[in-house]
């Protein structure tokens, strides 16, 4: 079975999220930006989310990291807690 390895900031507006891809594209740390600016526990650890299978995540994020392209961030994704950006980090 698949599985993902993935890292994501959550924030609460799309232009929030939109600011911190740019900020990412033009060479900030991702884990940093999200250790500042994700409103998800999963912040503390960079975004870190582990490994998941399909159907461990909501469906719009499930879209996504099993999907798109590995090595890339993604988003503005928006699910019912907010706007993601997600690092795909490997899937298998």
């Amino acid at each position: 079975m698949a599985t993902c390895v993935a890292s994501h900031i959550l924030v609460d507006t799309k232009e929030k999220c939109e600011e911190l891809k740019k900020q990412i594209e033009e060479g900030a740390d991702f884990a940093e930006v999200a250790r500042q600016h994700s409103s998800c526990p999963s912040g503390r650890r960079g975004g870190d989310l582990g490994s998941f299978r399909p159907g461990m995540m909501v469906p719009e994020f499930d879209t996504v990291c099993f999907n798109e392209e590995v090595g890339k961030v993604h988003g503005p994704i928006q699910t019912q807690f907010g706007y993601h950006l997600i690092l795909i980090r490997e899937r298998s």
